[in-house]
């Protein structure tokens, strides 16, 4: 019994552990976006069901013998892939579909050796159920959810922050050799019960019937809605309500904690208690998603949303471990468990950036939740159907009442991969109309088409700003002047252009370019030559000559998912290459919840540059406050007006380390209730 729980333990924490190393080495190659993490998880899922679709196959069609001596030379295979660290070849060239080249990726990556992961739980479940005849073996799936639920959680807070990428995949590798070990030591000893034994099939007894078709499309059913509403949870708070680093640890940790209570004891899930629950919840949620006046009261809505996702799990899984076969069957339990799981996330994932125009997933999610409950209640008490009739009417009211809203004010609505953008409009008819670009809900740029105004720089890049004031102090010396710009936004710093003067952008997300083009005109009526390179900015500028920028502005730290390559001391190095000597680096580091201010303070000390800060308060209507730090190689360039007017000194960070490619640590830049 140690021996399989041991093996199912570690085998589930190597799995989770194994999902934020693989997803950071490779975030730098796809701008840092967070659907990096969104494609991941339809990776993850769709190889757990291949997983357990192995293991299906191997405890009903094998022999004891041929299962393991299959199953121990894959694992052997297996290690000849280690370690875990992805090729530079799939580094991507910028014209690529993301999601696809990250999905090709992993699977030549972490493949194999995350497939027979996988397979641990249902395989091992079924050699201890032949082991053990008389023994549930649910309760170690139990057991492995927590296991993965403690990697989720140790990896940002214990191993993170202390030791490099490189090393963690060493490290992963070096445990997934023990995980061989053990898994191999586990099916030498299932055979010890007995040469008598063969498939379960040749075993099946007349009180164990097979589960009917119409018992697995349900177990799919309730394991695809759990699925699809952790991911249609995420996607809501982490773009819609606020970008506050890690926030995607929270629901992810609520579905395995879900998992955990109700396949460990049937005493967790109080079936009538939580179906009440769960259509007072869907009320709720529908309400809280459609109300516009909500939006902005953060705890209110993390607490909705997340309390309402236990409620919703904790109903699909309760439901899952009611139904759940004899321990037999249990490999084809698993499989169908798996299937509504990689339904679930490749929906969300794959399906829904390609059909919805904005994350409407979250609306359908309620709606086929309400659906379910309505399913699973027939034949109980009046009560029960009542609400669950009630329910459902409530989210696809309030689903379409929310849609409805988000066009409000909208003048178009674009998404893709990179998430969903948005331009709106605001006090048509007046002298105050402008429009704005939004990000999830990050502004980006805003213009007041009004003649006297419509080349006027606004929000973060006024000439009151860093940027602002980085320019105008090169005007009375240098003409013509070459800016580099990553982060093309609504194109706002082009008004700075003069006749001569290049200003070239770099930005990883072609729709943000068609919007720039179409729905603002800084770029068309700038007065510079516009150049715009599409791609992940330090990707491009590594293949590119040296460009002899007087600036550059890095202007892509204002959301949760920061693209931490672009803040690593290998890419100031990248982007020196790229100056004039005397010029200057300018990092946009404004930031709601993180503080990279003294991140970039460290990378200017480490190579030899001087570094101050510009803090504006903006002035209104036009400017919006702002952070930037800027670097040069000149202490002169500094010191020339009107930035030394404002320049302020950054105090150094005793003990903090500098961030490279191979570390960050982003728990350490939170910053506190008294920063924000």
């Amino acid at each position: 019994m140690p021996l399989y729980a041991v093996t199912i333990f570690f085998s589930a924490f190597l799995l989770f552990l194994l999902q934020p190393i693989t997803a950071k080495q490779i975030l730098p190659w796809f701008g840092g976006s967070a659907a990096v993490w969104t494609t991941c998880l339809v990776f993850f899922q769709t190889t757990l069901l291949l997983g357990y679709a192995y293991s299906d196959a191997v405890a009903r069609r094998l022999s004891p013998t041929a299962q393991a001596r299959l199953h121990i030379g894959l694992l052997a295979l297996s290690c000849l892939l280690l370690p875990i660290v992805p090729g530079a070849q799939w580094k991507p060239q910028g014209a690529e579909n993301p999601s696809f080249l990250i999905l090709g990726l992993l699977a030549a990556t972490i493949g194999l050796p995350y497939f027979l992961l996988s397979t641990t739980s249902p395989l091992v479940q079924a050699w201890f159920a032949r082991r053990f005849p008389g023994r549930s073996p649910y309760r170690l799936f139990a057991l492995s959810n927590l296991a993965s639920m403690m990697a989720l959680l140790g990896y940002p807070f214990a191993l993170e922050p202390w030791v490099t990428t490189r090393l963690q995949s060493y490290g992963w590798s070096a445990a997934y050799v023990v995980f061989v070990l053990l898994t191999a030591a586990s099916a030498w000893l299932s055979l010890r019960a007995g040469p008598a034994l063969t498939p379960a099939v040749s075993t099946r007894s007349a009180g164990e019937a097979p589960p009917a078709f119409g018992r697995q499309l349900l177990w799919v059913a309730l394991a695809a809605t759990g699925s699809y509403l952790l991911l249609a949870v995420s996607n809501h708070i982490c773009q819609n309500i606020a970008s506050i680093p890690l926030l995607w640890i929270v629901p992810l940790s609520i579905y395995l904690l879900t998992f955990i209570l109700c396949f460990d004891s049937t005493r967790w899930y109080r079936r009538k208690i939580f179906l009440a629950m769960l259509a007072a919840a869907l009320g709720v949620m529908a309400w809280t998603l459609a109300d516009t006046d909500l939006t902005h009261r953060l705890q209110l809505q993390i607490g909705v949303f997340c309390s309402g996702l236990f409620v919703a799990c904790m109903f699909c899984h309760g439901e899952l471990a009611r139904l759940k076969p004899a321990p037999r069957y249990l490999t084809r339990f698993y499989l169908m468990v798996a299937l509504g799981g990689a339904i679930g996330s490749a929906l969300v994932g794959l399906v829904a950036p390609i059909v919805l125009p904005a994350y409407f997933e979250l609306a359908f999610g309620l709606v086929a939740c309400a659906a379910l409950l309505m399913l699973q209640v027939r034949g109980d008490h009046l009560v029960f159907v009542i609400l669950s009739v009630g329910a459902s009417l409530f989210s696809i009211g309030a689903a379409g009442w929310g849609i409805h809203d988000f066009y409000e004010n909208t003048v178009s609505a674009t998404r893709n991969f990179y998430g969903v953008l948005r331009v709106q409009e605001w006090n048509p008819g007046t002298a105050n109309y402008h429009r704005s670009l939004i990000h999830g809900t990050i502004l980006h740029g805003t213009q007041y088409p009004s003649p006297e105004l419509e080349r006027r720089p606004t929000t973060y890049y006024t000439e009151s700003s860093g940027i602002g004031r980085a320019l105008e102090s090169l005007h009375p010396t240098v003409r013509p002047l070459r800016v580099g710009v990553i982060g093309l936004g609504t194109g706002t710093i082009a008004t700075y252009g003069s006749k001569g003067d290049v200003y070239r952008f770099y930005d990883i997300n072609p729709a943000v370019i068609g919007i720039a083009r179409r729905d603002f005109s800084f770029l068309a009526k700038s007065d510079a030559t516009i150049e715009i390179a599409l791609g992940d900015a330090r990707l491009s500028l590594e293949r590119e000559a040296p460009q002899g920028f007087d600036v550059l502005a890095i202007d892509a730290f204002s959301s949760d998912a920061i693209p931490v390559h672009l803040i690593t001391a290998e890419a100031l190095a990248i982007y020196r290459k790229h100056m004039k000597p005397g010029g200057i680096i300018a990092f946009h580091v404004t930031n709601r919840y993180l503080n990279l201010i003294p991140v970039a303070q460290k990378l200017a000390e480490t190579q030899g540059l001087h570094a101050v800060l510009v803090a504006d308060d903006g002035e209104e209507p036009l400017g919006s406050r702002s952070d930037w730090v800027l670097l040069s190689d000149s202490e002169t360039a500094l010191e020339k007006e009107p930035i030394d007017e404002v320049a302020e000194a950054i105090e150094p960070r005793p003990g903090w380390r500098l961030w490279t490619d191979d570390f960050n640590n982003i728990v350490q830049v939170l910053k506190s209730r008294d920063e924000e």
